[in-house]
């Protein structure tokens, strides 16, 4: 019996391959100040603007329980603390240090080494044309798709 005919590039199959080879190469560029590339990613989001920490998972993608993880571990190194909100008494937000500031600024030129480093091989045009359609893919790929009928009970 024969395979099926691919009428289309496993594009799934190399993004994932290629995401997991620049993680892998980022994690180990950012190791080398003691950050991950969730701690970058925190630092950085919640130095843009107050958030809280519901607000800085959605934007880092990151579950409840990671982001907790992720917080207190940079509350023990002095980079975060949470703190309340200016402008919610209910709310706490994730205030970054000053110690913080400068990991994430020098985490930051790392990922822009890592990021540009990948790029390398492709052409201004082509690497543009590229990053565009990366995020073209991934705003499509917000899109959770068809989703499961819901039927009344007792029917």
């Amino acid at each position: 019996m024969a395979a099926p005919e691919r009428t289309e590039r496993d594009i799934t199959g190399l993004l994932n391959l290629a995401g997991h080879v620049l993680s892998n190469r980022l994690s180990a560029a950012l190791a080398d100040v003691d950050l991950t590339p969730r701690m970058q990613c925190v630092l950085v989001h919640a130095l843009e603007e107050e958030r809280t920490q519901i607000q800085l998972a959605a934007l880092a993608d990151l579950d409840k329980t990671t982001m907790v993880s992720t917080v207190d571990e940079l509350e023990r190194r002095g980079l975060a603390e949470r703190r309340p909100s200016a402008t919610d008494r209910r709310a706490r937000i994730i205030a970054v240090t000053d110690k913080g500031r400068l990991a994430a600024e020098e985490g930051q030129r790392i990922v822009d080494r890592v990021h540009a480093s990948a790029l390398d091989g492709l052409s201004d045009d082509s690497r543009a044309a590229f990053v565009e359609a990366l995020g073209t893919l991934a705003e499509v790929s917000r899109d959770p798709g068809p989703q499961p009928i819901r039927r009344a009970r007792g029917r």
